[in-house]
């Protein structure tokens, strides 16, 4: 019984206003479905609270930030509240090679250079369910001081106004339907006959085994 045509996975990217849960959401993905591998953001940021090195960012200088731009090992960066992101071109190489869904946790800005870099990546804008929510996401933190929250709530109004360019939009009201929200996303796209690996030698198998099953019928 036929369960589905192998097909090329599909990098996923979530972008959304910082304070909305993406982190959260592309981590659970990883560790509850198979297939999935989190894409390591390179930063100049410093780590937060129990963030560690090579599992959350490759937390870099600046230097060798530059140096990662000079050499095109990017594959999108900018600059966000004063520190520079980047994905470095290896992880997605590295994910198709092995046949998993590489899963992207970007700014709004870097979702907009790899929609032309990757095109065959699904954008995925995720909601908040409420801007008091949002507020009470970022002051919970507790990491960063009251001027940095305001900076970071003025910023995602801008944001905001990206999402029309995106594939989906997912509001994060409840973190496990959120998660399955995108999990139904990715298993739809899945499907689409331009992923599939090798959809014309499926036709013609499949169109031969009807030559048979007619022939044995006496059609």
């Amino acid at each position: 019984m036929i369960t589905g045509l192998p097909y090329r996975p599909c990098p996923l990217i979530l972008a959304a206003p910082s304070g909305t849960g993406k982190t959260t959401i592309a981590h659970a993905l990883v560790e509850r479905f198979a297939r999935f591998v989190f894409s390591v953001s390179a930063t100049t940021r410093p780590p937060r609270g129990d963030e560690s090195d090579g599992v959350d960012y490759d937390f870099v200088s600046r230097e060798a930030f530059e140096a990662m731009i000079e050499g095109g090992e990017l594959l999108e960066w900018a600059e966000v509240h004063g520190n520079l992101y980047g994905t470095p071109r290896r992880n997605l190489e590295a994910a198709a090679a092995r046949g998993e869904h590489v899963v992207l946790d970007i700014d709004v800005q870097g979702a907009r250079q790899l929609r032309e870099r990757a095109p065959e990546a699904v954008l995925i804008f995720v909601f908040p369910p409420s801007a008091s929510a949002l507020w009470g996401r970022l002051t919970a933190r507790g990491t960063e001081a009251m001027d940095e929250v305001r900076r970071r709530l003025a910023a995602a109004q801008d944001e905001l106004a990206e999402a029309r360019h995106f594939d989906y939009i997912v509001v994060n009201d409840d973190l496990d339907r959120a998660i399955s929200r995108v999990r139904a996303i990715v298993e739809a796209e899945s499907h689409r006959p331009s992923r599939a690996l090798d959809l014309e030698g499926e036709l013609v198998r499949l169109r031969g085994q009807i030559d048979d099953v007619m022939r044995k019928a006496g059609a």
